[in-house]
């Protein structure tokens, strides 16, 4: 299969170029990049007036499969990454049963080549069924191509344990993404701890939670020399955290999700479970933090954090629904709309926050580049569409978003993975 994209304008962060060019794929690889490419190709795509970037790269989903189906699978995840222009997701571990050996990894990345139109990491769980008691097979789950370890959802709250799985994972390079909540610190909280949370009657979460752990795992990856990657950073200490371990030369990593860097804790208005998630919405301090995180580079990607439910554990009221919204298909549209069309990003910040640097963050060399030779994931993004976001319309399984009935501008035209189209506007 060939494929000629014609007078796109290239995002290209890895080279820090911007041009309209065309590019050609054969087969799974890029082969040229250059102006008014002459060749017969089986199909050819006019990109006038649109972005053309490298595939985004989510560094934080969950697809709920296998065992927990019903809110999410391998087939509904990559159609819903797919459409939000996401060319590889990294899966967390904590389904059912969790992602703990060599043979679940396995099975997992074997069914989503089959099943899934975007690339899966699938990730392994530090513990035994998360549980917290006994290191997971991390070695062995490395070598089966998990790239890093994860207790998302919760954190190792033994630290002596959790050190000792940090130095397993450096031992064979593999990142350890880190959920930052200290549970002794929990108390039943489900929103951030402010006046908006005793209006509605409901039991406060502090950036404490988050973090008491940030400063825990900073110091534990520095101590094993360690690759520690944050995952939905929410607090502005967090960020500031981030900037100190950097500049001491810790390799840590950090990443925010656009219900973060967006809303307030003061948009929730009413008791609808839609705006819950883990961490909570914060401050407009907290906001303006993550947002100049992102902008400076102390805050490396966005990722969405993807976290389908049904709509029965959402619709069960604040206090009680379940924690996580859904963002594969929203991503995109709602960073343009609100970083980079304000000015708080570039389009090639943008692009660089959404794939080349996840791509880094991985070690995959392959991707998060336009360029001859690279792996043919692409995106082509019209940066003048406008719409209003519609759950309805989402082919994930899961519609539990704050951000229905927005209003945004961008939205992703065309997503090729490995030179073949598998998503297109209609």
């Amino acid at each position: 299969m060939s494929l000629l994209i014609k007078n796109g304008k290239v995002i290209n962060p890895a080279t820090n170029t911007e041009d309209v060019l065309d590019v050609l794929l054969e087969g799974e690889k890029v082969v040229a990049v250059a102006k008014n490419i002459e060749t017969e190709a089986e199909r050819v795509i006019d990109a006038s007036d649109c972005y053309v970037m490298p595939g985004f790269i989510d560094l934080h989903v969950h697809f709920r499969d296998p065992g927990l189906t019903y809110k999410e699978d391998l087939r509904t995840g990559g159609m819903a990454a797919v459409k939000g222009g996401v060319t590889t997701v990294v899966a967390m571990p904590n389904t059912k049963p969790v992602i703990d050996t060599r043979e679940k990894v396995e099975a997992v990345n074997a069914r989503a080549l089959s099943e899934s139109p975007t690339k899966v990491i699938q990730l392994g769980a530090v513990t035994k069924g998360q549980e917290g008691k006994e290191l997971s097979e991390i070695a062995a789950m490395g070598s089966a191509g998990c790239f890093g370890i994860s207790e998302d959802g919760k954190s190792v709250m033994d630290s002596g344990l959790y050190k000792e799985g940090m130095k397993v994972a450096a031992a064979n390079d593999l990142v350890v993404f880190a959920h930052c909540e200290d549970i002794n610190l929990v108390k039943g909280g489900v929103a951030n701890a402010d006046e908006n949370a005793k209006r509605l009657g409901l039991k406060g979460i502090t950036n404490s939670v988050e973090d008491v752990i940030v400063a825990r795992d900073i110091i534990l990856a520095g101590e094993v020399k360690g690759k520690l990657h944050l995952c939905h950073c929410s607090t502005k200490d967090s960020v500031r955290m981030v900037k100190e371990a950097k500049e001491a030369g810790i390799r840590v990593t950090a990443e925010v999700c656009p219900h973060h860097f967006i809303l307030t804790t003061d948009d929730i208005k009413e008791d609808d479970g839609n705006f819950k998630m883990n961490p909570p919405l914060r401050t407009k301090a907290d906001v303006l933090a993550l947002r100049e995180g992102l902008k400076s580079g102390v805050i490396d990607a966005i990722a969405t954090d993807h976290a389908p439910h049904s709509e029965e554990e959402k619709k069960v009221g604040f206090a009680k629904a379940a924690f996580g919204i859904v963002g594969l298909e929203t991503s995109a549209a709602l960073t343009y709309t609100e970083l980079v069309l304000p000015g708080v990003l570039s389009i090639m910040q943008m692009a660089e926050r959404m794939s080349v640097t996840p791509a880094k963050i991985l070690g995959l060399s392959d991707r998060g580049n336009i360029a001859p030779g690279m792996n043919g994931d692409v995106v082509i993004f019209d940066p003048e569409k406008e719409g209003v976001i519609d759950k309805n319309n989402f082919v994930s399984k899961g519609k539990n978003t704050p951000f229905d009935g927005r209003k945004v501008k961008g939205e992703v035209r065309v997503t090729i993975v490995d030179g073949n189209v598998v998503y297109e506007r209609e």
